[in-house]
């Protein structure tokens, strides 16, 4: 078994992140500093070290993936090195090892985030073949012209070594100020749309994640959680079963 696989059985990281921690000598096998995230290993055999500590084949548990309305102000990581409250406070109680959250909302941003140990189901949700769609509903202080619109929808920037592509965005309603608009991401570039709109003078007031493929926010309060129905579940596999 491949140590990155293995990494991500183990719940230890995502098969992503897994990579990450042995390409930055983080990980020991039987002894030696790994290098290869691709390394062959035997996962009966294998003594084991993440940070100098030794980690083994953790207890069979239920694979769970939770569903979460993520209150603005908190840091959507498993834990922050200067202090700040994370998603993960919400679901201390719970004895779920390797729960996390999967991809970021950041943290002025609220609404729909799912959080699992099943690392395998996260990279696939997370995979950008898939080409989920994620659904956000906007509020901005003042107004976005038609010029400005028009730019939003079809053109593709760069900008600090990113390339931005169009956003499918509609308004929903507007007062003399302000607008709330409809957006729909299907990649994963960081602050993407406070970006975009940024370019034309929009100040995002509210952001606030609504749709993630086919799941639905609904009416889950600020702060609340609840585990994915099957029928959820289905309806994701189904998703990225069509995106193949």
């Amino acid at each position: 078994m491949r140590l990155d696989r293995l990494l991500s059985k183990w719940n230890l990281a995502s098969r992503a992140r897994a990579q990450e921690l042995v390409r930055a000598l983080r990980v020991r096998v039987d002894g030696a500093l790994a290098r290869d995230p691709g390394l062959e290993v035997d996962p009966a055999r294998i003594r084991l070290e993440l940070d100098g500590r030794a980690v083994a084949a953790p207890a069979a548990t239920s694979r769970v993936v939770l569903v979460y309305n993520k209150p603005r102000g908190e840091v959507a990581t498993t834990s922050d090195e200067r202090g700040r409250r994370t998603v993960m406070d919400a679901f201390a109680s719970l004895a779920l090892p390797g729960l996390a959250p999967v991809g970021r909302l950041d943290q002025a941003s609220a609404g729909l985030l799912l959080l699992t140990n099943d690392h395998a189901f996260a990279d696939r949700l997370l995979d950008p073949r898939s080409h989920l769609a994620k659904v956000y509903r906007v509020k901005i202080r003042g107004r976005l012209e038609d010029a400005a619109l028009h730019e939003l929808r079809t053109a593709t920037i760069e900008e600090d070594g990113l390339v931005l592509g169009p956003l499918e965005l509609a308004i929903e309603s507007e007062a003399q100020r302000s607008q709330w608009l409809r957006v729909v991401l299907r990649e994963g570039k960081n602050r993407q749309i406070r970006r975009r709109l940024a370019r034309h003078g929009a100040e995002v007031e509210h952001l606030i994640r609504v749709g993630f493929g086919p799941l639905e926010l609904g009416a889950l309060e600020p702060g609340a959680w609840r585990e994915l129905l099957s029928e959820e579940r289905a309806a994701l596999e189904r998703a990225l079963e069509h995106a193949r």
